[in-house]
């Protein structure tokens, strides 16, 4: 027993001096331009990355949403558990960082026949011993366990990344949803207004047609505008329902009524404004990005781990306690007993298993490296598509804004003149049909507003927290 202190000791001096073959690792340069196209000059406000999701989204209506999605979404609380399992993993790998000290107790018995004993009489001999110790400890001299822990490590930090990538995800998926509701109930009450007046606009031109004041093409057209009218009311009265049903199931729970939108909200009161320009290394923030990251540092440690199996490997086996052929003489003074086993093994011929598993490593770092530049490329177009929307908006938002007042204003003339007799009736059901297609394009511009937001959030790694 007092041999075990010394052993410790030794075992310790051996770790503090083991070395490690992991290359040393830089971050690939990212391969794209510094500055997003049209974004700039670069903001000193906060950047996207580091505004909390609730100071991005202005609408409390949408925020309360949110946190109720966070909260019940079982997407998210898989990749929550996607973590957990992970660290306990990354637990399990550094454990063989340290020895696993076990203690035994057992009982050995043997019957010997005559013709083996030496008193000629069958006999039975016992033997009782227990021990504490451990076996085939590894001695890490050339970092081959610490490689495969940090692999583990980067991996477990990896699911970390990915359960922030995918609450960023969710939070804009909810978003866009809760917003693409407002829309198409919006257009489900121009659709209802519409047809309100298009019944009115029919019963009119059929008592006219009835009177023999107008034509029978005239009661038809009229009749296509109202029916076509009715058909919207019937598919905006689908899109609302789906609409529903998408953000309960995001949401993981119903939606209460008081949190739905009764209407688009402006894109400026519903979602904040971004910071203007931003430079393209903020995409190395995103936690997709980051992810990715974690996966090319996990492939870089496992070549240590590759490079350190063509060195020998040194294993301990130690014990020590007491042994005796009574159960009583366990605990006589002179029942001690010890073992310590050293083993080296040293490959010499592996038919090339060694030289073509840390070239699989290498490969497969390489592979990480592309899949990385790779996804901040992606990212980068993006953020650059959303951005080159972003620039057209609100001249888009200016024009379908100013064709709808010209179209209503021009709706007034048409049916001015054709109460004065001036204008045809089939003037009027055109100048209708242009102001409802006008008011659609509009409603249906702000959404593509308000979503531009939402994925700018989402593409610049908006604030997770």
């Amino acid at each position: 027993m007092s041999r075990l202190p010394s052993l410790s000791v030794t075992l310790a001096a051996a770790l503090l001096s083991a070395c490690s073959m992991i290359p040393r690792y830089e971050r690939p340069a990212a391969p794209v331009p510094d500055a997003f196209p049209g974004a700039g000059q670069t903001s000193q406000a906060t950047p996207a990355d580091a505004i909390a999701w609730r100071d991005y989204f202005a609408d409390p209506q949408l925020r309360d949403v949110i946190a109720l999605a966070l909260a019940n979404n079982r997407d998210l609380r898989v990749a929550g558990l996607n973590i957990e399992r992970a660290r306990a993993q990354y637990r399990i790998q550094r454990a063989d960082l340290f020895p696993a000290v076990s203690a035994d107790g057992s009982e050995v018995a043997q019957r010997l026949p005559g013709a083996l004993s030496t008193t000629g009489e069958p006999t039975v001999v016992r033997q009782y011993s227990a021990t504490i110790g451990f076996s085939a400890y590894e001695l890490d001299f050339f970092g081959r366990i610490r490689s495969l822990n940090a692999e583990a490590l980067e991996r477990y930090l990896g699911t970390e990344e990915a359960r922030r990538s995918a609450q960023i995800s969710l939070v804009a998926e909810v978003a866009n949803t809760w917003l693409l509701l407002g829309f198409d109930r919006e257009r489900l009450a121009l659709a209802r207004n519409t047809y309100e007046t298009r019944q009115k606009s029919h019963d009119l031109t059929r008592r006219s047609f009835e009177a023999g004041a107008v034509s029978a093409l005239d009661l038809n057209q009229s009749q296509t505008l109202l029916q076509t009218a009715r058909a919207d009311v019937a598919q905006f009265s689908a899109f609302v329902a789906q609409d529903a049903n998408l953000l309960a199931l995001l949401v993981g729970a119903p939606v209460p009524d008081a949190l739905q939108p009764a209407r688009l909200p402006d894109g400026v009161s519903a979602v904040a404004e971004l910071p203007a320009g931003v430079p393209s290394d903020v995409l190395t923030r995103r936690p997709d990005i980051l992810q990715a990251e974690r996966a090319l540092r996990a492939a870089n440690a496992s070549i240590g781990a590759a490079r350190a199996a063509f060195f020998p490997s040194i294993s301990l086996t130690a014990e020590a306690g007491t042994a005796s052929t009574t159960l009583d003489g366990l605990f006589e003074s002179e029942s001690g007993t010890w073992r310590f086993m050293p083993q080296i093994r040293i490959p010499i011929f592996e038919a090339g298993r060694l030289r073509t598993s840390l070239d699989v490593a290498e490969i497969q770092r390489d592979i990480n490296v592309a899949q990385y530049e790779r996804a901040i490329q992606a990212a980068f177009r993006e953020v650059a598509d959303a951005l080159a929307e972003r620039a057209t908006l609100v001249e888009r938002l200016d024009a379908r804004q100013k064709q709808v007042e010209a179209t209503r204003a021009g709706f007034g003339l048409s049916e001015a003149r054709y109460k004065s007799g001036v204008d045809s009736h089939l003037g009027l059901l055109d100048a209708q049909r242009s102001l409802y297609a006008a008011e659609q394009a509009l409603i249906a511009e702000r959404l593509v507003d308000a979503t531009n937001r939402v994925t700018l959030y989402r593409t610049l790694g908006g604030g997770w927290r």
